[in-house]
């Protein structure tokens, strides 16, 4: 069997195993929805679709590339993981693919209970655009759970994974859209990644034309946490592998 298959099986069989990751992927976006989403349902539907949408893959990439990476860092399993003879790109592919798995669970769980309880619609093609959106502009938080994994202790990945997870969802708007935060919320919400990423889920549903602005930001970010992620292996591999 492919190297890459049986990487990602063993992730995903290891997550399942996992209630903390299970729930918080797959069934905390769409209470999170129930509670504070759907009351505000009625006027623009599909905008919180698309929010809570991102809300679930963020909680991928927070918990599965942050929590997991941190505790599966500090094992004697990894440390023997990473002596096979296998090429880093087996295990960073395996990665991948099992987070595609959970995020096209968690996104279908919240769009089908979405869609289920409020009058949200969407076109073929915005579709395809709001996809397009969730995908592209889950690239920067991936990056940043990849540094959490690497900065943060397995004791301490947790707890700050959650913090930013909720902090940046709200602040970004994620929880009830663009126009119904705090005044003060909404000052310094234009510049988190959450906000951004709204920025280009947000026209995707309602038809407007995306603008390159938000675009080039999420890319900025996406490069700023590569970079500290980039670190932190670095810093990983000289302090436990040399």
């Amino acid at each position: 069997m492919n190297a890459v298959v049986v990487h990602t099986r063993a992730q995903i069989l290891e997550l399942v195993r996992f209630p903390g990751f299970t729930i918080g992927t797959l069934a905390f976006p769409t209470i999170v929805f129930a509670l504070f989403g759907l009351p505000r349902a009625g006027m623009h539907p599909e905008i919180l679709l698309a929010s809570y949408a991102a809300f679930g893959v963020l909680g991928v990439g927070f918990f599965q590339f942050g929590v997991s990476g941190a505790i599966e860092r500090g094992t004697p399993w990894q440390a023997w993981v990473r002596t096979l003879p296998l090429r880093p790109i087996v295990r960073i592919a395996a990665r991948v693919l099992a987070a595609l798995v959970f995020t096209i669970a968690s996104v279908a769980v919240v769009v089908t209970t979405a869609l289920a309880t409020t009058s949200a619609s969407l076109s073929p093609l915005e579709w395809v655009r709001m996809l397009t959106a969730l995908l592209l502009g889950s690239i920067p938080f991936v990056l940043l759970g990849l540094a959490i994994a690497y900065w943060a202790s397995p004791k301490s990945a947790l707890p700050v994974a959650n913090i930013l997870y909720m902090l940046l969802a709200y602040a970004g708007g994620l929880w009830t859209g663009p126009t119904d935060l705090p005044h003060a919320v909404a000052t310094v919400s234009p510049y988190t990644p959450a906000r951004q990423w709204g920025d280009v889920l947000w026209p995707a549903v309602t038809g407007s034309p995306w603008r390159a602005s938000h675009w080039l930001l999420l890319g900025a970010y996406a490069i700023a946490f590569g970079a500290v992620a980039a670190w932190g292996l670095a810093r990983d591999e000289l302090l436990r592998f040399r």
